[in-house]
């Protein structure tokens, strides 16, 4: 599945290679906090790349407390291409905006600090960034999972119930979507519309891509060549908070381009907040509204759907998802967390999105 090595105008460098001026430059852009387990082997496999112009790798740090700093600079005395630079405001938003306006190449590729590349990611990205035309290119949000919710989470996102209908969250699917995962840009076209939105810090990645299809019409094009997988978060809680700021940050986007962003951003907030409508009104009046048993049947479509998704995908899981050297959990685990990953979704996007119309109403709080 994966192979992973072990471990304002721009300049480019031109040593590399004899027919270097075919390849434009590329600049890896990564934000990190905290990634002291993974950032050497990502740093690394970039370096060991097949492209023969990477003219950097930039890391924002967000003051993390491990190691991280102290791998990143101890791989900089190694190779001058890896540059440290400080992110005291944290959030990736504004990491990768520092980035942007230090970057020396040509394409700015955006990178994950704990994500699994294909040896190729690079290659492929500039490839199909240069053959479509088009502003932003990348692959599907591919996942991968080392613990049992973690495992909930990767199969659920293989259902409608946990992706939405997302294009981007298709394996297969190749052509123009509103989002990508990641992405590959044109760093002039970074800078020409503001980079990424600093008071919108989590969904960041959607807004941008909306602007650009905004500014330059279909622009952003998701190829399955392009192959990176991401680790979940690793406990409900940190699932429900995660998901909390998406509907936050959901809620940021859609005030922002009101016709432009994708309705199944609103599509949990506005299937929860008509179930308890519903049921307020079935509580209130003396008529019988049969709620119980509409909420019978909704629980039901959510059980099948996740029983279903785990059959249809667990052989392949195991093949291609799960990375722990423990055996992967059997059917009825699967199935327990791949349920409970979709409620924990949905009820966290619902609530993010829920407190930040709050926030707006009550106290007038337009951004974060």
């Amino acid at each position: 599945m994966i192979s992973v090595k072990q471990e304002k105008s721009p300049t480019l460098i031109t040593s590399q290679s004899p027919d270097i001026e075919h390849f434009p430059g590329v600049t890896v852009g990564i934000p990190t906090l905290n990634e002291e387990d993974h950032i050497e082997r990502v740093i690394s496999g970039f370096l060991n790349t097949e492209y023969p112009n990477l003219v950097e790798i930039l890391v924002a740090d967000g003051g993390s407390t491990d190691r991280t700093r102290e791998i990143v600079n101890t791989l900089s005395e190694k190779d001058d291409r890896i540059k440290l630079i400080d992110n005291p405001d944290k959030f990736q938003s504004f990491a990768l905006n520092r980035m942007i306006d230090q970057a020396k190449g040509e394409i700015f590729l955006r990178a994950d600090g704990h994500c699994l590349y294909q040896e190729d990611y690079l290659k492929k990205n500039v490839e199909v960034f240069l053959e479509t035309g088009a502003k932003n290119v990348g692959g599907a949000q591919r996942y991968v999972a080392a613990n049992s919710v973690q495992a909930g989470t990767a199969l659920a996102v293989k259902s409608f119930l946990g992706n939405g209908g997302a294009k981007y969250m298709d394996e297969t699917y190749e052509g123009y979507a509103d989002t990508v995962f990641l992405g590959c840009f044109w760093t002039k076209d970074l800078r020409e519309i503001g980079g990424f939105n600093t008071k919108n810090i989590t969904n960041q990645d959607s807004e941008l891509n909306l602007r650009l299809i905004e500014n330059f019409g279909e622009s952003v094009f998701v190829s399955p060549k392009i192959k990176s997988w991401y680790y979940p978060r690793d406990s409900y809680v940190k699932l429900f908070k995660q998901y909390f700021r998406y509907g936050r940050g959901r809620f940021l986007t859609k005030v922002l381009h009101p016709k432009s962003s994708p309705i199944r951003g609103l599509t949990p907030f506005l299937f929860m907040c008509s179930l308890l409508i519903y049921l307020t009104v079935d509580l209130l009046i003396p008529q019988n509204l049969f709620f119980t048993h509409v909420a019978i049947f909704l629980g039901a479509v959510v059980v099948l759907e996740s029983f279903r998704t785990v059959l249809k995908n667990r052989k392949s899981f195991q093949k291609e998802n799960w990375t722990s050297n423990q055996k992967s959990p059997g059917f009825l685990l699967l199935w327990c967390n791949t349920l409970f990953s979709v409620l924990v979704m949905q009820v966290g996007h619902f609530s993010g999105f829920l407190y930040q119309i709050l926030r707006k109403i009550l106290f007038r709080i337009k951004g974060w």
